[in-house]
């Protein structure tokens, strides 16, 4: 009887994780079967191959159970672009698509350096590039908060998952986030969701500057959040959904930089101060009546604020003719509310859609002119 296994050990996995070549045995097997006609034997124990299949079988259930524990989820901003940074309320969902990131530590560095970043998320077009140096440094800034040095340790970083890197879904946020949960993992740290949250967030300042801590929050924590930034640890509530919020949310196909929209919409601020005290009060009394409306599952009335949260950014100059005519075509095709989302300038914009059915005519109505169109539901 002839059993033969090939497979390869990846380094710094663990011996469970383990993957088999069946290319080998059967290469094997074939030479087998030319020695059999010259009198040698060959006897295929089927239990054998049984057992193999259920080893790898298992092996894959553990790496798909390892990247879980990292995902970290991208954000749709309800209320709150932009006047966040200034320490008002805003609200928050979570989306079901998310990153993963899978942190294997190497022997030695080789030909690609001492640190290697695989980056396998999609993305709209151009995303990555523009924004590589950004990632460079905000991945630089979360193994520093780690206390990690890859010219003393070099590592190899794939990130992954089925959130599509666009402005506005805050992926950003969830590339850093799942980098800390599998770091945490890697090293071990067992650290806790707020110490997670916090790697992020030194994330984030790559990216962002001076971020506000709601994309990162959201990345950790999921579900729809009420967040309020202060002088210390920013205040953040789950709130109880009564019924499930379907959502449709569309790309401008446009990447903008937070980091340069934010700049400069603080100097805007900075050089008409009457004129941004005026837009932030007419925010905050439109942020609590959003809440209400969301605590008490009264869409009809958090859709037509939505629509006067898209007026804000509107006058805030941070929404653009891609973005409004998103908008007026998701009105147009029956959505109760719609606006921006995000950064601005580009990005994207969601529309609020009690139905199925509404859902599914909004997100018909979007692909005529959106290069990108998804559906979610906040719960």
């Amino acid at each position: 009887d002839v059993h033969i296994v090939g497979a390869i050990q990846y380094p710094g996995i663990g011996q469970a994780q383990v993957q088999y070549f069946p290319s080998f045995f059967d290469r094997c097997v074939d030479t087998c079967h030319k020695l059999s006609h010259a009198g040698a034997t060959y006897t295929e124990t089927m239990s054998e191959n049984q057992d193999s299949a259920a080893k790898r079988q298992r092996h894959e259930r553990i790496g798909e159970s390892f990247l879980k524990r990292t995902r970290a989820f991208g954000k749709l901003i309800l209320f709150g672009e932009h006047f966040v940074v200034y320490k008002v309320p805003a609200l928050v969902g979570a989306v079901s698509a998310y990153t993963d990131c899978e942190v294997e530590f190497l022997e030695q560095a080789n030909g690609d350096g001492d640190l290697q970043i695989i980056d396998n998320r999609p993305a709209v077009p151009n995303y990555k590039v523009k924004k590589a140096e950004e990632g460079k440094e905000a991945i630089g800034l979360v193994l520093k908060h780690f206390g990690l040095d890859p010219k003393e340790s070099p590592m190899k970083l794939t990130f992954g998952g089925d959130l599509c890197a666009v402005s506005g879904i805050g992926a950003s946020a969830a590339q850093v986030v799942s980098l800390s949960r599998a770091l945490s993992l890697a090293l071990p740290k067992g650290m806790t969701e707020e110490e997670i949250n916090a790697a992020g967030y030194e994330g984030e300042k790559g990216y962002h500057g001076t971020p506000s801590g709601i994309d990162n929050t959201a990345a950790t924590f999921g579900g729809v959040l009420r967040f309020q930034r202060t002088d210390g640890d920013p205040i953040f509530v789950k709130k109880k959904i009564a019924e499930p919020i379907r959502i449709v949310y569309a790309s401008t196909g446009i990447t903008a930089s937070t980091t340069t929209v934010v700049g400069d919409v603080k100097a805007k601020k900075e050089a008409n101060e009457d004129w941004f005290d005026g837009l932030l009060k007419k925010y905050v009394e439109l942020v609590g009546k959003g809440e209400k409306a969301l605590d008490e599952g009264d869409l009809t009335t958090l859709g037509k604020l939505m629509d006067e949260n898209h007026a804000l950014c509107q006058e805030l100059t941070v929404s653009c003719k891609e973005l409004d005519d998103l908008v007026d075509a998701a009105r147009a095709a029956g959505a109760i509310g719609a606006k921006m989302s995000g950064t601005g300038r580009g990005g994207l914009m969601l529309a609020l859609t009690p139905t199925a059915e509404l859902q599914d005519k909004v997100a018909s109505a979007l692909e005529k002119s959106a290069p990108q169109v998804w559906k979610t539901t906040f719960a």
